[in-house]
């Protein structure tokens, strides 16, 4: 909650100034910070879709998500739809691609790394993008992509967290549980099989 939690609140709230009536897509919908960021986003009053793998789409569907796109069969950057936000937590798009999908005056937040071409995770994360989108910011004279990394998060972001779980409005989703003695296999799963939402490890007292 801290953590992946926290960075869904700042990026959408604070990041994208995410206001009732905006149509937000989240890129990694069913990932550890995605699946916050879906039930924060409908917490804020917007319209919201999930992009997410064939498996996953019942576990976006079910945090609230309007709509949901399959990224093995589409591609959200050329449906013709436009957002007001477009929080990408992957990566695996370039600035042109993300632009294609904004309204005339979105704006695209990017947090998260994603993996390269042969699956590891990249360390730069989205920052290479951002520089990028940075300058054709100014070339466009306008900002339209915000970047930012994961925070501590701050008094005030644990409040609005511990009202939003107390109140139901926001769930924490874990995929499994491992006991500590099973934290190669637990490491092996996430990274094999594309963990959704968290994974836990369990310690006994």
């Amino acid at each position: 909650m801290p953590l992946a939690a926290s960075t869904a609140l700042v990026g959408l709230h604070e990041v994208g100034a995410v206001r009732p009536g905006h149509r937000v897509l989240v890129n990694g919908a069913s990932g550890g910070v995605g699946t916050f960021a879906v039930q924060i986003a409908k917490w804020l009053g917007a319209d919201v879709t999930g992009v997410c793998s064939t498996r996953n789409i019942g576990l976006v569907q079910s945090l609230g998500a309007d709509h949901v796109l399959d990224y093995t069969s589409e591609d959200f950057t050329r449906t013709g739809q436009r957002y007001d936000v477009v929080f990408d937590l992957v990566a695996n798009r370039s600035l042109t691609e993300l632009r294609r999908a904004l309204t005339p005056t979105g704006t695209v937040v990017l947090s998260g790394g994603g993996a390269s071409a042969n699956g590891r995770p990249r360390i730069v994360g989205p920052m290479a993008l951002a520089i990028r989108g940075l300058m054709l910011s100014r070339l466009a004279r306008r900002h339209w992509v915000r970047a930012f990394t994961t925070i501590p998060p701050n008094k005030d972001h644990l409040a609005t967290l511990r009202d939003l779980i107390e109140s139901g409005k926001v769930a924490p989703i874990i995929d499994r549980a491992y006991p500590l003695s099973a934290v190669p296999d637990a490491l092996r799963y996430v990274e094999v099989e594309h963990a959704r939402a968290k994974v836990v490890i369990s310690i006994a007292a």
